[in-house]
């Protein structure tokens, strides 16, 4: 089982919602975030950014510049990932931000993929 974490927001590369990640970014623009929730949510993040690698690819094409139309999506069976990943929904959701937990066992077709992720073209049945 894979999952993924999502906004209602769009994506402009892939066309899809967009993950947790853009959100937080945003958010921290915004200037909306106390000080405190602003320092959470950058400390959730350098997390991530320590112990979660980022993808070498985004697209069914290796050409530089292909079109980035692929999802990252967790692993079952890292746990501790999503632990912290629902602490960043947690803070998204305080702040007004709807963030949905999608699941599926067929992510699409995976042009990457590592101990705790999975990046895939998703197929015209997988939740995005």
């Amino acid at each position: 089982m894979f999952i993924r974490f999502v906004i209602d927001d769009l994506d402009p590369d892939s066309g899809r919602r967009q993950g947790l990640f853009q959100a937080g970014d945003a958010l921290l623009e915004s200037g909306r975030l106390s000080t405190e929730d602003a320092e959470r949510l950058r400390t959730l993040y350098a997390w991530f950014k320590a112990n979660l690698s980022v993808p070498d690819r985004f697209a069914l094409s290796a050409r530089p510049h292909a079109k980035a139309q692929a999802l990252s999506w967790f692993r079952d069976s890292a746990t501790e990932h999503i632990r912290r990943m629902r602490g960043y929904h947690q803070l998204l959701q305080a702040h007004g931000v709807v963030v949905a937990m999608l699941r599926t066992k067929r992510p699409g077709y995976i042009v990457y993929e590592d101990e705790h992720q999975v990046v895939a073209y998703p197929f015209a049945d997988t939740p995005c």
